[in-house]
This record gives C-alpha cells, sequence and structure tokens, in this order.
C-alpha cells in the first residue's frame, strides 16, 4: 500500500518531517527555533504595524488642529506624523507659523500625503473664488474645496473674515477625498472659533457642490447668467478662442472665468459674495455711489457692494487684455457690463433690483 503523499499528510507531521531534516531532532532544539520564530513574526508584525497604521501614533495633530481619525479620513491609512515651527499655535494668526501633517503607508514609507494647517484674515476673495472649487454651506459650516486644499469660514458671531486653511499642495484634479478635506478645515475653524469664545464646531458638511466645467463662451448668457448678453470687441470674432468656466452653486461665493484659450490666459472675472462673513468691508460712510444703489468698496473701480435681502452682497468684475485682440480688453464696454453683471447676477441670487 503506497504511504500518503506529502500535501495529504497532517500538517503536524509534515512540520515535525521539516524539523527533523534540518537537524532539530531534540525537543529542546525545536523549542529554540520556535522562540526565534515567534521573535522574527513578531518583528515583522511590529513592522507592519508601524508602516500600515497609526499604533501608538498621535491621537491629533498641529496642537489640535485636527484629530487623527479626520486626517486619516482625508488622506487615507497610514503612519501620522507631524512638522511645526516653534511656538506654533492652531488659533493663531501668524503666517510666520506653520505646521503640516503627513501620513505614510508602505513598507518604506511608499506613499505620503500631506496637509497643512492655518489661520488667516480675508482682504480678498480671488483666491478664494477658483471656479473650479466645491462649495458647502449648510448647518453652519460655509467654505470651499479646491484642488489646492480647502477653506472654511469661522462661525457666526466671530470676526469678520477669519478663516481656517488647510493646504494640500496639489494644483489639480488629484483624487483627494474632499469632503474629508472640507472636514479637517471646519474642525481647524471649530477650534479657533472656541479658543475665542465665539462659536462652536458645526458639522462636516455632508455634500459639496460639483466643480464647475469649463465651457465655449455663451455671449448671450455668459457666465451661465441668463440674461447677461454682453458685447464683445468688434475683432473678437472667433468665438472657439475663449472658454468660460462657473461655479455651480451661489453660497457662499459665485465666480466666472473668461480665458483666451490658446494662452490660457485670464481675460475677465467676475465674483459674487453672498456671504457677509468673508469680507471686512468699509463702513458705507467711506463708499462712493457706483451703479444704482451699488457703492465702490475701493478705488480701483473693480468692486461693489449692495444690500440683497438686507446682507451685504460683494460683486467683484475685472478684465485683463486679451492676446487674441493684441493685448486689448475683450470687452470694451465696461459701464454696460456692469450694468448687465449687477441686473443678471443679483436676479440670480434673489435680490432687490440694484441698477434701475
Amino acid at each position: 500500500m503506497n504511504e500518503p503523499t506529502n500535501e495529504h499528510r497532517p500538517l503536524s507531521e509534515q512540520v515535525d518531517t521539516a524539523l527533523s531534516k534540518r537537524g532539530f531532532t531534540t525537543r529542546a532544539l525545536r523549542l529554540r527555533a520556535a522562540g526565534v520564530l515567534l521573535a522574527i513574526t513578531a518583528g515583522v508584525a511590529g513592522l507592519l504595524l508601524l508602516r500600515f497604521t497609526n499604533v501608538f501614533g498621535p491621537d491629533s495633530v498641529c496642537g489640535g488642529a485636527a484629530s487623527a481619525d479626520a486626517v486619516h479620513a482625508a488622506l487615507g491609512p497610514g503612519r501620522i506624523s507631524e512638522e511645526k515651527s516653534p511656538g506654533y499655535s492652531p488659533t493663531a494668526v501668524d503666517p510666520l507659523q506653520h505646521c503640516a501633517a503627513t501620513v505614510s503607508f508602505g513598507l518604506f514609507g511608499d506613499t505620503e500625503q500631506s496637509v497643512s494647517f492655518g489661520l488667516s484674515v480675508s482682504r480678498s476673495v480671488h483666491a478664494e473664488s477658483r471656479p473650479g472649487a466645491r462649495l458647502f454651506a449648510e448647518h453652519g459650516a460655509v467654505g470651499a474645496v479646491t484642488p489646492g486644499g480647502a477653506w472654511a469660514l469661522l462661525p457666526e458671531g466671530c470676526p469678520t473674515g477669519l478663516q481656517a486653511s488647510v493646504g494640500t499642495g496639489h494644483n489639480g484634479e488629484d483624487g483627494d477625498n474632499a469632503e474629508g478635506i472640507a472636514r479637517l478645515a471646519v474642525e481647524l475653524a471649530g477650534l479657533a472659533a472656541k479658543d475665542r469664545n465665539c462659536g462652536s464646531t458645526p458639522p462636516a458638511p455632508k455634500t459639496l457642490s460639483p466643480a464647475g466645467a469649463e465651457q465655449p463662451v455663451d455671449w448671450g448668457n455668459l457666465c451661465g447668467l441668463p440674461g447677461m448678453a454682453v458685447t464683445k470687441a468688434p475683432d473678437a470674432n472667433h468665438d472657439e478662442w475663449y472658454r468660460q468656466q462657473a461655479t455651480t452653486a451661489f453660497s457662499p461665493i459665485w465666480s466666472c472665468d473668461v480665458t483666451d484659450k490658446p494662452s490660457g490666459d485670464l481675460v475677465a472675472s467676475f465674483i459674487v459674495v453672498t456671504e457677509p462673513r468673508m469680507l471686512d468691508l468699509p463702513p458705507e460712510g467711506e463708499r462712493s455711489t457706483a451703479f444704482g444703489r451699488s457703492t465702490w468698496t475701493g478705488s480701483s473701480n473693480e468692486d461693489v457692494v449692495a444690500l440683497c435681502q438686507g446682507r451685504k452682497t460683494y460683486f467683484h468684475y475685472e478684465q485683463r487684455p486679451a492676446p487674441a485682440l493684441r493685448e486689448r480688453h475683450l470687452l470694451p464696454d465696461t459701464e454696460a457690463v456692469w450694468t448687465q453683471f449687477l441686473t443678471a447676477a443679483g436676479k440670480a441670487i434673489g435680490c432687490e433690483p440694484i441698477v434701475p
């Protein structure tokens, strides 16, 4: 009768045979081999825990700017580390201070994702108004996620223009967890509000508006605003030269860029800020009349403010030279564009008529 092959023998017999062939023929030698094997296994397990998880790692990062769970939700699993400047405080408005948290994953730290944290006072909406932004405004959480990070305003009752910022260091579509990045910004805004005793952390947003897509320019409804029909320069007769891209929501901010397609240069920009907390605007007595019941906010003639449903609403319009027109403006009649913009955008956000 044939003996059973090795693959059909019990595992204990296979192990016994293998040890005997390697000279482990006594109990003492076999116990020593088992101890070595356990030590190797424990070492490998420990290495895997260190490289692939955050076991024994920090529960929060950057002085409590965000929890480890929130960082993992935004960047994925792995070992968390941080790098911060001396004296860093997550609730201080100080551009010289910085803190970044990094999540490393892989046996040799194969992949790394980082976020940086900071507070700033917004004096211009240009940096926050990219048409590719995904906006949120729900249950007190107000802000946006851009390809380069996210920002969130401090809650109602906190200083105007103060916002929490989270940077990811990316400038294009990068597959980041947008909701997770938004949560980091909201958590930091809540921490800053608690420190200033001006509010509490609102719940993280559950939905974000879709990012705006680049499209051919619609000269009869510029930037997707119904009724915004503008007159372009007479020699701007090649519509394929230009593209428009607008955010898909108006709250807390709406923006649209018109670009020269061959060069990629910005030639016109339109912005509406519907959240009064975003900007610390000059008092009404320091503003001069612009169009209808709107007033200029500065000396550049690019920014006006008007009351809409009792709330200060900010409008911005600027032009830059168009390369395709030999550095002349695409929209030559500035006053007519302003009038069209205030009328169409005001109607889109439910504002009372601004221009008679």
